[in-house]
């Protein structure tokens, strides 16, 4: 297994060593056109679905919901956490599976945070960058919205260890995966709102700064580090 994720690793910084020295958005023309394509499915499929799933779900019944996905990605958190030698946070997440899947009702109920057990968010593309994968460029996804060349690669890893991807294409596993997508597109209905100006550039320029807070682990990142004359304040 290592075997491949090594082999994996070295294709990946091939791939991607010439896109992390260009702008990081270089196939917008491309993106936008993706972009445009999300938006007609959304308005005409995804959003009026969404829509009905929020109003006929009681607010307890979404809340459950809700925390039963969450307990399945806490499932490619603890994988992640391993990858990356984050053994403690991969322990952790494996201790929330164990206690909302068993106590909580098949994670129905979030057990495991009122007793005090973090959860570390994190996912295959963050395993590459502490990996040393550069980013890539910036991409639209079909249906699935804004990412990069390393996190798409994440995505598709991410989707293939998941507990749904190991149920295979059976029908079961197709209707979590609608219901989930579901789920998830009602609770940023309210998001609607907050779009301003052009649209792709404000989620663009959001994804990308949240995914350098998570790779940072949370820490701003100096953009004009590279900027630095060396001049110090007793210069001044």
């Amino acid at each position: 297994m290592r075997s491949v994720v090594t082999i994996l690793c070295l294709l990946l910084a091939g791939l991607f060593s010439t896109a992390s020295n260009a702008e990081e958005d270089p196939w917008e023309s491309f993106n936008r056109s993706i972009y445009s394509f999300n938006n007609t499915a959304d308005a005409y499929l995804v959003k009026p679905v969404a829509q009905g799933y929020a109003y006929i779900m009681p607010e307890v019944g979404r809340k459950g919901v809700n925390n039963f996905f969450n307990n399945l990605l806490d499932v490619n958190g603890a994988l992640n956490g391993f990858l990356q030698g984050r053994v403690d946070q991969g322990l952790e997440n494996v201790g929330r599976v164990i206690i909302n899947s068993t106590i909580g009702i098949f994670g129905l109920f979030d057990v495991a945070t009122k007793l005090g057990v973090p959860q570390y968010q994190t996912d295959f593309g963050h395993t590459l960058s502490i990996w040393g994968v550069p980013q890539g460029p910036f991409v639209m996804l079909p249906f699935l919205g804004p990412s990069t060349m390393r996190s798409g690669v994440g995505t598709a890893f991410d989707a293939y260890a998941s507990p749904m991807g190991q149920m295979g294409n059976s029908d079961p596993a197709w209707g979590l995966r609608v219901f989930n997508i579901v789920d998830l597109r009602a609770g940023l209905l309210g998001a609607d709102e907050l779009l301003s100006g052009d649209q792709y550039i404000f989620l663009r320029d959001a994804y990308l700064q949240q995914r350098r807070l998570q790779i940072s682990d949370g820490k701003v990142v100096d953009d004009f580090s590279e900027f630095d004359d060396g001049w110090e304040e007793d210069d001044l």
